[in-house]
């Protein structure tokens, strides 16, 4: 479960630069695959199997958010296993809204987590922050637990609007969730430019990254939001580079994408575990 850590008088949002000045623990990590459009039910059995037979570690929040086809095969293999299972997006009510599945039915479904805002929604189907803020509204009064994502595009990073990017996007997220629904909410850093390309952000570009996501969050929310919210990487994470990311001080886990199809992905699980 996600832990809560109480944050010393001193730990104001110009300290956060310096974990150690604020006695900074990293919160319990989390490691989400997002299967996207891929697998089988023969394919999702299999790695279903090898992920519970892993024996990943119970110190690590590990959730599998594959199609919605596949969602009851998902939640059924993994009863019992202490994984948890999410969904990869949502409509944000009942209706006349073809194709599409509610926060509601999600609930009803035993779905504990969304996947919201990911770039590809962001960029394929147009998506904008207004209407990511408006499902991450609908799924937390639902019930139903967060995994928000942010990131930029290369041109955007070329151009050194990286920060400015995230941190609007970050923005418009954060003016959905009630100051007392953090808990229930993660945030996902995945450089556009690194997802599903093989390029990766040296560790050292995404812990700048997550950085300047927690102190925005310290100087707009609260210094405790900003210590205990998890932040994590996505973005060609694989088995060899997912322990030098986490060992980046504001790097929480992953959301991981191509690697969470593959047996490797309990590799990553451990790489969070400090394994």
């Amino acid at each position: 479960m996600f832990s809560v850590i109480n944050a010393p008088p001193l730990c104001t949002a110009k300290h956060l630069r310096t974990r150690e000045a604020c006695n900074m623990t990293k919160p319990t990590p989390m490691v989400a695959a997002n299967w996207k459009s891929n697998g089988t039910t023969e394919s999702g059995k299999e790695l279903i199997g090898v992920f519970v037979g892993a024996g990943c570690s119970n110190d690590v929040d590990k959730v599998v958010a594959p199609s919605f086809l596949h969602l009851g095969l998902v939640t059924e293999g993994l009863k019992g296993s202490g994984w948890m299972v999410g969904a990869q997006n949502c409509t944000p009510k009942a209706g006349a809204f073809t194709g599409e599945v509610n926060v509601a039915q999600l609930k009803d479904f035993g779905v504990e987590w969304v996947i919201l805002g990911h770039s590809e929604r962001r960029a394929i189907y147009k998506e904008s922050d207004a209407d990511i803020a408006e499902k991450v509204t609908a799924a937390l009064e639902g019930g139903v637990k967060v995994i928000a994502c942010v990131g930029e595009t290369l041109t955007q990073r070329e151009a050194g609007e990286t920060t400015k990017v995230v941190l609007s996007q970050l923005a418009a997220i954060a003016a959905a969730v009630p100051k007392d629904s953090w808990a229930s909410v993660v945030i996902a850093y995945e450089p556009v430019w690194a997802i599903g390309t093989g390029k990766v952000a040296t560790p050292e570009e995404a812990q700048a990254v997550h950085a300047a996501i927690r102190e925005w969050m310290a100087s707009n929310l609260t210094t405790e939001i900003a210590i205990n919210t998890r932040v994590l990487y996505g973005g060609s994470v694989n088995a060899k580079n997912a322990p030098t990311l986490y060992s980046q001080k504001d790097i929480n886990g992953f959301l991981v994408g191509g690697a969470s199809l593959k047996p490797e992905f309990a590799d990553i699980v451990a790489a969070a575990a400090g394994n």
